[in-house]
């Protein structure tokens, strides 16, 4: 007999198949509840689904997914205003009074899955919902025992963003092998709900997951924990035991270049299991920056781990923040040359260069004075505190760029040739000679990694 009828929506996670989504169905329907599961950025809001509902809740894993929320909970409420509304995920606790304000009932942080069941429980006895004050953000990061995840009912994964390699393009699968982090990066989103916590997904539930995945089609896995490293020994294990079973399947991962550095000894392990690229959010090149940011690593710090994963064979692709209060016009040529003559053009996606800060509700970056000097009142419509840069131009030049990568993404510019541009616009003057590599020599996703 169905207990409870739970709706949970996605609305955005960067081209993946949602294991926000079915990680939590798995624990809802062991406990009997009927569970649909709607991801909007790629099939419709489901209308029966929406209007059977006694509990919809929404995935909020990013800044994206949260402002898309937003506007689609107001169209939910009116289908179906006797839903209980929740919200889930790293954004949630971080706009918790916005959410109460657009009707959500219940908040929900990182480690979600046994807080999810037990409101169903509490939903299906009848019980009072909790109560309406926000949830602290420190909260909801408890250690649980995870279950397989289950994707029935999810678009299948050609639906999805796809690797490109030089022969054509493979399946991507997506799991988390753990969640939260380590370290305390004052631009991150995962650092005020977990502070400095992680948690460990058990190494059966993440392969039972895979071989699903596998068997639905994936050829390469994505693995979304925020820093694969985290625990070293936990993620050589998983892949040495996702090599044995499937020695042809290819993965990438996410690591910080500290952790590339502490752990180089495992560059080998990642090579030979089929690591297809590593990538790393590197942010600046300018040691003030990585200082503000609190990143833990410096410039001559990234040119070692660089070196290090090209000794090790291994394809590096950085991420970066190059638009922030305190860019400059010399500052922003001078990143552009360094990528050049670095020979990672071909490397960094697009979009990287075009990257600007953002600072959330509960950013570790509002503790500094320097960063309180340029911000505004937070604003509810973009979840963010604004800034500008004191030289109007560098926003312009932003402003820019972006529209310039969305032109040429569409006409699919190699790479190389989008860098060009950019560095022609940007007046960054002579451009050194770039390899003429093709867009897939370096393996990359079609759905570019930021929030």
């Amino acid at each position: 007999m169905v207990r409870v009828k739970v709706l949970l929506v996605s609305t955005y996670e960067l081209g993946r198949q949602p294991f926000g989504l079915a990680s939590p169905a798995a624990w809802l329907r062991a406990d009997g509840h009927e569970v649909t599961m709607a991801d909007v950025s790629c099939s419709p809001m489901p209308r029966a689904a929406t209007e059977a509902a006694d509990l919809i809740a929404f995935y909020l894993p990013m800044h994206t997914a949260t402002r898309l929320a937003l506007r689609l909970m107001e169209r939910v409420r009116h289908v179906n205003p006797r839903a209980h509304l929740c919200a889930y995920g790293l954004y949630a606790p971080l706009n918790a009074r916005l959410l109460r304000g657009a009707g959500v009932g219940s908040i929900l942080g990182g480690e979600f899955e046994a807080a999810l069941a037990e409101l169903a429980r509490r939903l299906d006895a009848g019980q009072s919902t909790p109560p309406p004050s926000p949830q602290p953000a420190t909260d909801g990061i408890a250690r649980q025992t995870f279950l397989v995840p289950d994707r029935k009912g999810l678009p299948p994964l050609g639906a999805y963003a796809q690797l490109v390699v030089p022969d054509g393009t493979r399946r991507v699968g997506y799991t988390e092998a753990s969640r939260g982090c380590k370290h305390l990066c004052r631009h991150c989103p995962i650092v005020p709900v977990y502070r400095g916590a992680f948690r460990v997904v058990q190494q059966d539930v993440v392969l039972e997951d895979v071989r699903r995945q596998v068997a639905a089609g994936a050829q390469h896995i994505t693995f979304g924990d925020p820093d694969f490293l985290n625990g070293p020994g936990h993620a050589a294990a998983i892949v040495e035991a996702l090599h044995r079973e499937w020695p042809w399947l290819t993965y990438d991962v996410t690591i910080k270049v500290e952790h590339l550095l502490k752990h180089r000894d495992l560059a080998g392990v990642l090579r030979r299991t089929n690591c297809a690229f590593v990538t790393s959010a590197v942010e600046s090149f300018e040691d003030a920056m990585l200082t503000r940011l609190a990143k833990g690593h410096t410039r001559a710090d990234f040119l070692e781990a660089l070196a290090a994963m090209r000794a090790a064979g291994l394809p590096l692709c950085p991420t970066f923040l190059p638009f922030t209060p305190w860019t400059t016009r010399e500052s922003y040529r001078a990143f552009l040359r360094e990528i050049a003559a670095l020979g990672l053009a071909a490397q960094v996606a697009p979009i990287q260069l075009a990257i600007r800060l953002l600072i959330p509700e509960g950013s570790l970056l509002l503790d500094l004075p320097e960063t309180r000097a340029h911000i505004g009142l937070f604003d509810p419509r973009s979840l963010c505190y604004p800034w500008k840069n004191p030289d109007p131009e560098i926003d312009r030049l932003c402003l820019d760029i972006q529209e310039l990568i969305k032109r040429e993404e569409k006409r699919r510019t190699p790479r190389t040739e989008i860098f060009r541009a950019i560095y022609d616009l940007a007046g960054a003057g002579e451009l050194p000679d770039l390899p003429l590599e093709s867009r897939a020599t370096i393996p990359y996703l079609t759905e570019p990694w930021y929030c």
